[in-house]
């Protein structure tokens, strides 16, 4: 989030007459071909790696996509450039208004100051008053739109307004999608409360739970929680005293329902008090978020959505493009572009965990040094790793959609999406990550295989604007036999390759548009070659689509290790065992 004032009309005029000069000069220099990363390293730095390979030269020409009507095949996308619509007053990010015409308390404002804020994002600048005035609201705006500020400001306030104090218990709950980002969002807090007496905590799976009731006993006026923790606490700490809530804000509710957590809000709403300001922000509005947001209100509340006729829904300072690569080659050509883009900070993105896991060895022992976070880690392991990549000027992180929502990594320059999402909404979410706050930059590169390009239509639909980028296979590092052999001999690698290919497939076949991406069109060879076998491996790979199968054959093999069966139906009986009958 900027803290300067930007001028929407001034600043769209300019960009017209620089979009003008830039035509000339591409007219000039059309035989030069623009690359994937226009800041890349040179091949010059790269061999000083020690590495014997072609690097990419990618991307020469971009292409909108710009006919609904076509197939979704590159060569069939008309050469354009995407309409800009025009800016109208206060229709970028940044407001005018600043957080001093607010009225708010003396210390919240100088905490304000002190974390380089001066005016307002526009869904700050249209949810605090309300939310001040005691308002219920129900917010809809981008990533990166600043809501974190826009609901704490006015629950501090409320809290400093009516002298809470540790004594009172809980006033204000948070509720957070994931342990990542109700660490982030606790950070916040822990700023804006910098020169306020009120307390604050943080509840989530993965920490000790002794140590989060021993505090919630104490007294936690402003409690931020994942949804799972928060109600273990409301159910079974003695102690835990919200009675006195007076506030719940729900941060990310579509991604907290989209995680299954639908019965653990229904309860925790249920044994909240009524009496209540309730605040709900949702980047997406669906008919999930709708029923959770009836269920949490208790009267009509404030509609604000700053997207509102918007032309698309990703931010003016993303560049967005795919590449159509042959499935065989999809890892040469990541491996190619992450070694063009080692001083760069880059996200990839990836369908599971086991994926994560073994690309992560992967790329470490061929000497690409990278970042991880998946579910299947330790809470410590995740937080650490998020908090080291936030800080590195440079590096590469590998993750799943975990990190995908909400979090705030500061000056991400590209966003690469191995694994495609499972729908345009995800897609977002996920380059939501970067060209974050007013004037933010960044680059997004969405991995297809050719079978997958309608995926493209939908993006289009959703109003997502991307551009074809062109490579040179030729020019991909030629190391897939090298990758080959290192995968075949070494037990470790050979295992978790056969893990994460295991896991792709399981994943594509779990996908919600089937009609795109369809686990039975897939080469199973050139999948293999994407996870460097030189064949499919043998893996116990069972696709079925009724799960009720699945469980029922699950509870047989469960049960015969037991000796249960129709025939004898209570287990095995040890030699010296002489019971006729079996008491109930």
């Amino acid at each position: 989030m900027a803290a300067t004032e930007e001028e929407p009309h001034h600043e769209n005029e300019e960009m017209k007459v620089n979009k003008k000069k830039k035509r000339k000069r591409e007219k000039k220099n059309k035989k030069a071909p623009k690359t994937v990363s226009d800041t890349s390293e040179t091949e010059e730095e790269l061999n000083r790696e020690g590495e014997d390979v072609e690097e990419v030269e990618e991307v020469a020409e971009e292409k909108t996509l710009n006919s609904s009507e076509g197939d979704g095949d590159a060569e069939n996308v008309p050469d354009a450039e995407p309409k800009k619509q025009k800016l109208g007053r206060g229709s970028g990010i940044m407001s005018t208004e600043a957080f001093s015409l607010l009225g708010i308390s003396e210390p919240t404002m100088r905490a304000i100051k002190d974390m380089g804020f001066e005016n307002m994002t526009q869904i700050q600048a249209r949810s605090i008053p309300p939310l001040l005035e005691g308002k219920d609201v129900l917010g809809a705006a981008r990533t990166g739109s600043g809501k974190t500020l826009a609901f704490l400001v006015p629950a501090i306030e409320l809290l400093y307004h009516i002298r809470f104090s540790p004594r009172n218990g809980t006033g204000v709950v948070i509720i957070c999608p994931t342990r990542e980002l109700a660490i982030q969002t606790h950070a916040v807090a822990e700023d804006l409360l910098k020169y306020h007496t009120q307390t604050h905590g943080l509840v989530m799976g993965g920490a000790s739970r002794r140590g989060e009731a021993e505090r919630l006993v104490k007294g936690v006026n402003l409690l931020v929680a994942t949804p799972g923790r928060l109600l273990d606490h409301l159910q079974n700490t003695k102690g835990f005293i919200f009675k006195n809530l007076k506030c719940l804000m729900i941060d990310e509710a579509d991604r907290i329902l989209e995680a299954n957590f639908e019965e653990e809000m229904k309860q925790i709403i249920k044994l909240l008090p009524k009496e209540r300001q309730t605040a709900l922000f949702s980047a997406t509005q669906t008919k999930k978020v709708e029923d959770l947001a009836r269920l949490s209100f208790q009267t009509t509340p404030v509609y604000i959505d700053v997207d509102d006729g918007r032309s698309k829904v990703t931010v003016e300072g993303l560049q967005q493009g795919y590449c159509v690569v042959p499935s065989a080659r999809r890892f040469i050509l990541l491996y190619s572009f992450l070694k063009r883009n080692l001083s760069k900070k880059v996200m990839v993105f990836f369908s599971s965990c086991n994926s994560v896991k073994y690309h992560s060895e992967l790329l470490k022992y061929i000497q690409v040094d990278c970042f991880d976070i998946h579910g299947k880690q330790k809470q410590q392991k995740r937080t650490s790793t998020f908090f080291d990549f936030c800080k590195a000027e440079k590096g590469i992180l590998l993750c799943t959609d975990v990190a995908a929502r909400g979090l705030d990594i500061p000056a991400v320059d590209w966003i690469v999406q191995f694994d495609p999402p499972d729908e345009p909404k995800e897609y977002i979410h996920r380059v939501g990550r970067t060209a974050r706050g007013e004037g933010g930059k960044g680059h997004a590169l969405l991995f297809l295989i050719p079978e997958e390009l309608q995926f493209l239509r939908y993006l289009k639909a959703a109003k997502v604007p991307v551009k074809e980028y062109e490579f040179d296979e030729k020019k991909l590092a030629n190391v897939q036999s090298h990758l080959e052999k290192l995968v075949a001999n070494n037990y470790y690698l050979n295992k978790s390759a056969k893990e994460a290919y295991r896991s792709y497939i399981l994943a594509y076949n779990s996908h919600s548009m089937k009609d795109i991406f369809n686990v039975h069109r897939l080469d199973l060879q050139a999948v293999a070659a994407s996870f460097c076998f030189s064949g499919p491996p043998k893996i116990n790979l069972t696709i079925d689509s009724s799960a009720s199968k699945f469980r029922k054959k699950m509870r047989k093999v469960e049960g015969s290790r037991h000796g249960i069966n129709e025939s004898n139906p209570y287990g095995k009986q040890k030699e010296d065992d002489k019971r006729q009958f079996v008491r109930y």
